[in-house]
């Protein structure tokens, strides 16, 4: 029996972000009276109380069966419009959402009536999709109530008592040999001056004799795989080099013949290959540093303990976590191989870290600011600010703490030192927050020198260095003799390439993780059930790491409230009477989420429904149709291709992006109103990979002038896993046929975007506009 179909379509003003350039009054009177729409209506902004109280009365009312708004991307608002829809008693997969403000208004702006016709087109391919829609239902997933944290600085310590202290159990991987993270080279912290040490300690001897917390110093994470509240987790590294029997005695490092700079110390002393990493370390036992051990093994007869393996075994862990924290934080600016690598081989010329471990009481020096091996304390003392951050051969962003900790530090010198003359060479003072201002007050009052200028050079001038700088105040030379440089170096994502490639997350143009939503979904990222805590995912003060932390550790808990969650219905499904068991569904599928049954050369394929993410992969590979992607059918795409392509289909470019990428990229084009031709007309789907090529062969026989094919970079951050490459070997491979059926191979385009390059995308659809012939007047 054929369904009668009741569409209701809403379009959305926007305030003026939408109706500040076409008209949704316009939009609606010529949507009204096309093929089952029962209702359509246009409202000041669809998502407010107002307007869903106007969408579930009609669905009551006209006895509405699918639902089609037309606002804002289905990324902001879709989960709202889907909550409507299921207590308005209808299915929530019964909505389609089309965006008429990211890729319409706010990049078209300048071309109204062009945008009116784009827009106009786009509700026309969410009217075709949502007719072929059918009620999902949502699966219900186990939820495995442990935590893994991944970091053990302030934020991944902080994050995993707040989840224990609940009586969760937690999984702590630090990938160095002991905890603290970058908070156990710092002296004081800003803005009050309390010693790093007295802020951190605790939290590690806390965690550390937390009977719900397993640490797993000296590990890292090599593979994860699964899904929201049931992620599978391979963990490598070494055993222990030494024992819990070591009881600190420091015999083995006497016996070791091995000096080499101490990291800790800023390299002003040096350690032996086993060392105690800090008087405080937590565990607190001496490790080998087998970077520069010999494996002589004088230090195993030195122990009385017999604590001692310079021949640990390699270690694998395995765990099933319901829900990941990351918190793999920030690392210093290195000048070496900048153009500032030349002044940090100047005597007296050190970092704003090295400068912590001179004023640290256990630091090189005892906290007497003196050259080690030079008991002359500096008379003239210089900081740079923005050394390795706000540059263009550099990183571009500001690091957001390099101001304040100059600011801490030259007050701090000022107090030991109060005849010194100070000053600070900077482009612009940056304190964030109302605290940190207080420090630049305070530097000012203390009679320190502030300098607006670049600092070009700084040369050696006998025992004292000579700084030659522009003033940019009053746009002349300045030069400058002091005897002791600063420089404020920026920090660095710690999140190694290895592990971004293990997560699959995206990151920014910094390099830092990227959230989910900077305002909706600040500590949330892409990847459901994985978290973001303090300093990676960009710059942070200690405060603000910690704070983000417990807020990390809150939607953790707020997981393992319940004892299983809800999978959206988005799966893969498979018609076995056209299946012919060639298993390169199963063989391209990342998640192993496909297995083939039956007897051999009878095999069907099957769905893992608790494994399917929804990506589309099979269905992108499946020969003969017969493996499907419910909410992004084949049938679903063909129709939007088909709506798409239905007017001067050759002035248009046709593109399918990613859900997670190349569609956010498109979007964040939008947000910056980054403004190209209005020709593309741009269909989501989940991945790249789920683009057959039939979809391909079917906008070019419509007539498509060209067609974008858009994912995420490989090789590593497709976020299901090889979908960018499964797209990539099969639009190659379809390119090296177009030419047999009369369509030059260069109107298909392959492009990788990320999330962040609105940028990218704006060049790319730029640049397929200029091949299309020169389009008619919109109609």
């Amino acid at each position: 029996m054929t369904e009668n179909l009741r569409l209701g379509l809403y379009i959305c003003h926007c305030g003026l972000n939408i109706a500040g350039v076409i008209n949704p009054e316009t939009l609606a009177k010529q949507a009204q009276d096309l093929p089952e729409v029962v209702v359509c209506r246009h409202h000041l902004y669809t998502c407010s109380e107002a307007g869903q109280k106007e969408i579930q009365q009609d669905i009551q009312h006209f006895g509405l069966n699918r639902v089609v708004i037309a606002a804002c991307s289905p990324k902001l608002h879709e989960l709202t419009f889907r909550r409507l829809l299921a207590e308005s008693g209808l299915n929530p997969y019964l909505l389609e959402m089309v965006n008429i403000r990211e890729q319409c208004t706010w990049v078209h702006a300048h071309e109204p009536q062009e945008a009116l016709v784009k827009a106009r087109e786009l509700i026309h391919m969410g009217l075709a999709k949502a007719r072929l829609a059918r009620p999902l239902a949502d699966r219900q997933v186990p939820v495995a109530r442990r935590a893994l944290v991944l970091g053990g600085g302030p934020a991944g310590l902080r994050a995993a008592l707040d989840i224990a202290d609940v009586g969760h159990p937690v999984i702590l991987v630090e990938r160095q040999p002991v905890l603290g993270g970058m908070a156990n080279r710092l002296h004081r912290t800003f803005p009050h001056g309390q010693t790093a040490l007295s802020l951190i300690n605790p939290l590690m001897a806390a965690v550390m004799l937390h009977p719900g917390i397993r640490v797993l110093t000296g590990f890292e994470v090599t593979e994860i795989s699964g899904h929201l509240g049931n992620y599978r987790v391979t963990l490598r590294g070494k055993g222990p080099s030494v024992s819990e029997a070591c009881d600190l005695c420091g015999l083995c490092a006497s016996a070791c013949p091995i000096l080499i700079p101490d990291e800790r110390q800023a390299g002003w002393t040096t350690r032996k290959a086993i060392y105690l990493p800090s008087p405080t370390a937590f565990p607190g036992r001496y490790v080998v540093d087998f970077a520069h051990c010999d494996r002589c093994g004088r230090c195993i007869p030195a122990c009385p303990r017999g604590a001692i393996d310079l021949d640990p075994p390699e270690v694998e862990h395995r765990f099933t976590v319901g829900a990941v924290i990351t918190a793999t934080g920030l690392v210093p600016f290195d000048p070496q191989g900048s153009r500032y690598e030349p002044w940090t081989k100047l005597p007296r010329v050190i970092t704003t870290m090295a400068l912590e471990r001179l004023l640290a009481p256990d630091g090189p020096t005892q906290g007497r600011v003196v050259w080690p091996g030079d008991d002359r304390e500096p008379r003239d003392i210089a900081f740079v600010l923005c050394v390795g951050s706000r540059e263009e051969e550099g990183n571009r962003y500001c690091s957001r703490v390099c101001c304040p900790t100059a600011l801490k530090q030259a007050l701090e010198l000022k107090a030991r030192l109060p005849e010194a003359r100070l000053r600070i060479y900077y482009r612009d003072i940056r304190t964030v927050k109302k605290d940190w201002e207080a420090l630049y007050s305070a530097a000012r009052e203390a009679g320190i020198l502030f300098l607006r200028g670049i600092v070009e050079d700084i040369q050696a001038c006998g025992p004292r260095l000579l700084i030659q700088a522009r003033n940019e105040l009053f746009q002349a030379a300045s030069e400058d003799l002091v005897d002791l440089v600063v420089l404020a170096v920026g920090v660095m994502p710690g999140n190694g390439a290895s592990l971004r490639g293990v997560l699959k997350l995206p990151v920014g143009p910094d390099g830092f993780f990227l959230e989910a939503h900077p305002k909706l979904r600040p500590l949330e990222t892409v990847m459901d059930g994985i978290y973001l805590a303090g300093a990676c995912q960009g710059p942070k003060d200690l405060a603000e790491s910690l704070t983000q932390a417990t807020g990390a550790a809150a939607k953790v808990l707020s997981l393992f409230a319940h004892e299983a969650i809800t999978l959206e219905g988005l799966i893969a499904q498979v018609d076995e009477e056209l299946c012919v068991g060639c298993g390169l569904c199963a063989q391209d599928c990342p998640f192993q989420a496909i297995e083939l049954f039956g007897p051999e050369k009878k095999q069907k394929a099957r769905v893992v429904t608790a494994a399917c993410k929804g990506c589309g992969i099979c269905a992108g590979a499946c020969p003969t149709g017969a493996i499907d992607c419910l909410g992004f059918t084949d049938g679903m795409l063909l129709a939007q291709i088909d709506e798409a392509l239905a007017e001067r289909p050759e002035d248009k470019i046709l593109a399918f992006c990613c859900n997670w990428c190349a569609y956010a990229g498109a979007d964040f084009a939008g947000v910056s109103r980054m403004q190209y031709p209005p020709a593309v007309r741009i269909i989501r789907t989940m991945c790249a990979g789920r683009v057959h090529p039939k979809f391909i062969l079917r906008a070019f026989e419509k007539g498509a002038g060209q067609v974008l094919v858009a994912g995420c970079h490989p090789p590593g951050d497709c976020h299901y896993i090889s979908g960018n490459l499964r797209a990539q070997a099969r639009v190659e491979k379809l390119k090296g046929k177009l030419a047999q059926k009369g369509i030059a191979p260069d109107r298909l385009r392959l492009e990788w975007i990320s999330a962040t390059e609105g940028r990218a995308f704006q060049k790319v659809i730029i640049e397929m506009a200029e091949k299309l012939p020169k389009k008619a007047a919109p109609t």
